[in-house]
C-alpha cells in the first residue's frame, strides 16, 4: 500500500493485498487522512469484482457523511454493477473530477 498526499487528497495505491486486507489497512490508519479527500487506486488489481467494491462500503459512507470525497478508481471492475452508494470510476483523472464536482456541490449546498 502506497500512500501518496495532492493538495487536500489522500491517494492511495493498492498493488498486491487483497480488497479486504487493504479496507483493513485503511480503517488502522484513518486518522491519518480523515479530513482529506480519498482515492483508493486498485487499478493494479486484476478482475474486480462488486463483492470487492462492497468492501469498502461502511468506510465510503463514514467518510462521506463527514462531508469529504471517497472515490475508488478501478479499470477492471464492472462500473454498470456498482452500488450508487459508492463512487467507481476508470482512471485517476476522473477521479479527481469527480472530488472537484463534489466540493462545488458542498459549497453550494446541494
Amino acid at each position: 500500500m502506497f500512500i501518496d498526499q495532492d493538495g487536500n487528497t489522500t491517494i492511495i495505491t493498492q498493488e498486491k493485498t487483497s480488497i479486504v486486507e487493504l479496507v483493513k489497512k485503511i480503517d488502522i490508519l484513518y486518522d491519518r487522512f480523515k479530513n482529506n479527500n480519498i482515492i483508493v487506486n486498485i487499478t493494479k488489481l486484476d478482475d474486480v469484482k462488486l463483492a470487492d467494491i462492497v468492501e469498502f462500503l461502511q468506510l465510503s459512507n463514514k467518510h462521506r457523511k463527514a462531508k469529504h470525497s471517497f472515490v475508488i478508481v478501478s479499470n477492471s471492475a464492472n462500473l454498470d454493477e456498482m452500488p450508487d452508494e459508492i463512487i467507481v470510476v476508470p482512471s485517476t483523472k476522473e477521479a479527481f473530477d469527480v472530488i472537484e464536482m463534489e466540493i462545488m456541490e458542498r459549497d453550494l449546498g446541494i
